[in-house]
């Protein structure tokens, strides 16, 4: 018996059939192509989109995020995203020209300029009255004078290491996704609340960690832990190099050296993006430790776990070297 087509099965029948291959047939919306910037915006994003799609990054790994020449995939990632998360032009100049002419037509989201955001302004070189005996705050400062006279203006971009501004940024992606996809704004708005419910419980675990090392003196090598220092009440009395990690002078090296010594310095903490040499000339003839900090977690994998492995990651090594004499 010949089957018939479906061109001859009655209107109604054939209508319904019709609906129902063309449902199955149409893809469904998809999600906003997303791109970050560095990893904790990377991680941050994923979480809230978590059951939907992932994020692209454009920096790699390793690399520093202050000066960055962009490979030609990560040029294309920018020229095809429909939203960009990224921290701001303090973290990345560079960017700001590439996001103009690649990403003319993205939703450009610079979280460290959302309202809410805790801000802190550059600190001095010498740290030795920004530390715990001071701790003076610059929460909403372009910048401030330095013991010579001179001014490092603008603002700190190492926000991400304050999870309190983690947690209010996980607010602005999911509000920003939910504009663009609101079939699923529900996904993304409770993804953010369980992110933010896992960061109160990161920030109770770390003040626990760090309870017996607020007053141990120690030096980093970049000034790109102020917002963890200040949410966790830690002891930094110097930074080897500036917050936006250009290279110091012999003066200021031989300054660091002094603090060294006047200042009981039990740890030196190198950064693996960095020329280690200038660590070892500031510990040479001292007695001071040496460990590694890592403001952007290069060797956590980089998925929904990044932020809380990277935040515990920094309290071990604090941890580890101020408490090992």
């Amino acid at each position: 018996m010949k089957r018939r087509s479906t061109s001859a099965l009655p209107r109604p029948r054939a209508a319904l059939l019709g609906l129902i291959f063309g449902v199955i047939a149409a893809p469904a919306l998809a999600a906003p192509r997303v791109a970050t910037d560095v990893a904790p915006v990377q991680s941050l994003v994923t979480q809230v989109m978590d059951g939907v799609a992932d994020p692209s990054m454009v920096i790699q790994r390793g690399a520093s995020p202050h000066s960055y020449s962009l490979r030609p995939s990560e040029a294309a990632t920018l020229e095809n995203a429909d939203i960009v998360f990224w921290v701001g032009d303090e973290l990345t100049p560079w960017l700001t020209g590439a996001l103009d002419n690649l990403a003319g037509n993205a939703d450009s989201v610079a979280l460290l300029h959302t309202d809410g955001t805790l801000r802190h302004g550059f600190r001095d070189r010498v740290l030795a009255e920004a530390g715990h005996d001071g701790h003076e705050s610059h929460e909403g400062h372009e910048g401030h004078d330095d013991h010579e006279g001179h001014a490092h203006e603008g603002v700190d971009p190492h926000a991400w290491l304050d999870p309190v501004n983690a947690q209010h940024w996980l607010g602005v992606i999911a509000d920003t996704l939910a504009r663009h996809d609101p079939a699923n704004a529900e996904r993304y708005q409770a993804n953010a609340a369980a992110a933010r419910d896992r960061i109160d419980g990161l920030i109770r675990q770390v003040r626990g960690e760090l309870e017996g090392v607020h007053d141990e003196a120690f030096i980093v090598f970049h000034d790109a832990y102020q917002y963890y220092e200040r949410r966790f009440d830690l002891n930094t009395v110097g930074a080897i190099s500036l917050s936006d990690a250009r290279d110091p002078g012999p003066a200021h090296i031989a300054e660091i050296r002094d603090i060294v010594a006047e200042r009981d310095v039990q740890c030196v903490f190198a950064e693996p993006q960095f020329n280690p040499a200038m660590v070892d000339t500031v510990l040479s003839g001292t007695d001071a430790r040496t460990g590694v900090l890592d403001p952007l977690g290069s060797e956590i994998p980089a998925d929904g776990d990044y932020y809380t492995t990277l935040i515990n990651q920094l309290s071990e090594r604090l941890v580890t070297c101020l408490s090992a004499g």
